[in-house]
């Protein structure tokens, strides 16, 4: 396929703008190919003045199925489209694509010939309210190297030694890591939070809204005062009628994408992950249920039928009545919700997993913070013997779909992740266990009921006295002693991602964070043994190229793929290290050969000269079993700030964006086959909307969480 880029003339030159339009092969004047369709689908072509329109979007919506129901798909070189298997009723069918603005919503049923006409912006400000949110966000000038590290005179924290210390904050430690940045909702003041002096003031007063107010005004804090002056400049450079390089189209493979989304949960609630199938086997619950996890909005499963369209909820419900709710304490109202608690569960659910029995596993509170006596100092339970635990925040459960029950595991860890191993106790592992990282054998459970019993945990142990094995360890805080191992204090997993061979691996959040290669050994704790290993540091406050890994997964041959807060997707391979992998000098800089850095497709932040992006991507998640159609092994980032999925193919980007609703950000995808027979039709990643504020989003007050299904199709045109 080709595309040819021209420079507009007429409405853009004669309002003193310059602007790249993009047109396909065919010109204007001149027939399309025909379209061949089945009764099930809407094709068509898409033209305007200047001929056929390549690589934007085709939108169809409706409201006639039990859920909110749309189907997206991007036209080929000649500007033609076609809408597959479409579900009998009555659509809206619209254009968007980059230079363009929105085409008017045309009504169709399946069936039909649809030629849609396109409608070229009329500047660039008008075309840049398309574009995602992380194109705006690269607008935001970050404070100069030089200015680290911070005093009290230039506003920024003496905790925040560099530059990129202070893009890991916003990016990964803050804002980012609940909501998108650079939307319409976050680059200007809605007018509903009300009239200020100046923009300095407009944000002081945001950061306090709502439920999410005190960890807004925590995470400001954290950076310093300058952060507000300089989100203030942002949004008043903004308002003034600063815009954005524009996006480049989709082409190549971005071309072949079907996305479908179906509308679940309710506008108050908000989702953190969705699961389709058991993670090591895709054809697990194959067609069925999609399942999500509500993390502090509410206590149920949200639950989707993609085949009946139709959803429904799962109540949860705690063992001790006494579980805390989320806090309903907000400094100042909401300008969405006024001073309604929205946001009541004690759930808290994280992450759901399915294991080979089709059974939905959670992270989930249960019961109290105190933690009973065999968790505790003085208890003869193994794990309590080495590194006894007094209080844990989640735990874990499970959902049956064939019983309709659900059944409470009280954890002395915390949860936060969780993945099942590929052993024969079916082991399910866990991260956000503070200073441990704690399993539960559920075979073990399935067998005998006793969650004390079946569950462990381990302090991370580097064998820093290079002997092989788990001897005795001084502290973190203690001076090394090189007859002993070392406890590791940089803070347990974050992302835990069990690997074919055996070990558990890791992400450690922070700067310049790290990853974590776990040996349980034979005979976990006590044999258990950890690595660490960091990005490449010039110095101590200065990466070498990416920094601060948030989610990661590993992928069939045990190379790790995480995502960086510093606007790449990094591959670590141990096999590439060249130095010994224990010992004195084995803390976490003993291998930056095994590390790669893949600079994600964003533009970069103001004021930022190294390399990354504005990205802010949340998760990788590796497609181990070519559910999408890439090949085996694909890494594929969340693509926050992008608004898309960004799967790496051969060392290139492969970028799947959500046209539509705008605000597209999620902190999760799997992988679902369920029908191997059926070529592009049987298989897809399901993801869902995560973000914390889907008010903020493109259709505003009112807009649930969505489900995602992606599909990747041979060409632009097959059905």
């Amino acid at each position: 396929m080709t595309m040819k880029m021209v420079w507009l003339a007429g409405a853009f030159v004669a309002l003193g703008f310059s602007a790249i339009a993009w047109r396909g092969s065919t010109a204007a004047g001149q027939s399309a190919t025909a379209i061949a369709i089945d009764q099930d689908d809407i094709g068509g072509t898409v033209t305007d003045a200047r001929g056929p329109e390549a690589g934007v979007w085709v939108i169809a919506e409706t409201t006639d199925l039990p859920t909110r129901f749309v189907r997206i798909v991007v036209t080929d070189d000649q500007g033609r489209y076609l809408l597959p298997d479409l579900p009998k009723a009555t659509y809206k069918v619209w254009v968007r694509g980059y230079g363009l603005v929105d085409s008017a919503k045309v009504a169709a049923t399946p069936g039909k010939i649809v030629n849609l006409t396109a409608v070229i912006a009329a500047n660039p400000h008008e075309a840049a309210q398309y574009y995602p949110a992380g194109y705006w966000f690269s607008l935001l000038h970050v404070p100069a190297k030089g200015e680290f590290p911070g005093t009290s005179a230039n506003g920024i924290s003496p905790q925040i030694r560099s530059q990129a210390e202070w893009l890991r904050n916003v990016k990964s430690g803050g804002c980012w890591a609940c909501h998108q940045l650079g939307d319409k909702a976050t680059r200007e003041i809605p007018p509903s939070l009300g009239k200020f002096p100046s923009m300095d003031a407009a944000w002081a007063r945001r950061i306090q809204s709502g439920q999410a107010g005190p960890s807004m005004i925590g995470g400001i804090n954290q950076l310093g005062s300058r952060a507000l002056t300089l989100f203030a400049d942002w949004s008043d450079r903004v308002a003034k009628g600063e815009v954005p390089p524009s996006p480049p189209r989709p082409e190549g493979l971005e071309r072949n994408v079907v996305i479908t989304q179906w509308d679940w949960a309710d506008p108050k609630a908000y989702l953190h992950d969705e699961v389709s199938t058991d993670r090591r086997n895709p054809t697990t619950n194959a067609g069925g249920l999609i399942y999500g996890a509500l993390e502090l909005s509410a206590d149920y499963l949200p639950v989707l039928d993609p085949v009946r369209h139709t959803t429904s909820q799962v109540p949860l419900t705690v063992r001790d009545p006494n579980t805390p709710r989320t806090s309903p304490d907000m400094p100042q109202p909401s300008p969405y919700w006024g001073s309604d608690v929205v946001w009541t569960s004690r759930n808290n659910v994280h992450n759901p997993m399915f294991d080979g029995q089709g059974r939905v596993w959670l992270t989930s509170a249960v019961r109290g913070f105190d933690n009973p006596d065999y968790c505790k100092e003085g208890s003869s339970h193994p794990s309590a013997r080495l590194f006894p635990i007094a209080r844990s925040s989640r735990h874990l459960a499970y959902y049956d779909p064939k019983t309709k029950k659900i059944v409470h595991v009280a954890t002395c860890f915390s949860t936060h992740h969780l993945m099942f191993a590929e052993d024969a106790n079916h082991t399910l592992w866990t991260s956000g266990g503070g200073q441990v990282v704690g399993w539960l054998n559920t075979k073990m459970f399935d067998q005998t009921g006793d969650e004390a019993a079946s569950q462990g945990w381990t302090a991370l142990i580097l064998d820093t006295n290079g002997n092989g094995k788990r001897d005795a360890y001084v502290e973190p805080d203690q001076k090394p002693d090189p007859a002993k191992d070392t406890r590791y204090g940089g803070g347990a997993f974050y992302a835990v991602s069990p690997a074919p061979d055996g070990s558990i691996w890791g992400s450690v959040l922070g700067f310049p964070g790290a990853i974590i290669r776990l040996d349980p050994g034979p005979h976990p704790p006590e044999t258990a043994l950890a690595e660490v290993y960091e990005p490449p540091m010039t110095d101590a406050v200065t990466p070498a190229q990416g920094f601060s890994p948030r989610g990661m997964d590993i992928d069939r041959n045990g190379v790790v793929w995480a995502a960086m807060a510093s606007g790449h997707l990094a591959s670590f391979d141990r096999r590439k290290c060249k130095g010994p992998l224990n010992g004195p000098k084995a803390t976490g800089q003993q291998c930056p050969e095994g590390w790669t850095f893949y600079t994600e497709p964003l533009p970069q932040m103001q004021g930022v000269t190294g390399t990354g992006s504005a990205e802010a991507s949340y998760y990788t998640w590796v497609d181990q079993f070519d559910t999408l159609g890439l090949g085996a092994n694909t890494p594929i980032d969340t693509g926050n700030a992008s608004e898309g999925l960004l799967a790496l193919k051969d060392g290139r980007w492969v970028v799947l964006r959500v046209p539509y609703p705008l605000g597209f950000y999620t902190k999760w995808m799997d992988g679902r086959i369920d029908d191997r027979s059926a070529g592009w039709k049987g298989r897809g990643l399901w993801a869902t909307i995560s973000t914390r504020t889907p008010f903020h989003m493109e259709t505003g007050k009112g807009t649930t969480s969505k489900v995602m299904h992606f599909q990747l199709r041979p060409d632009p045109l097959a059905k």
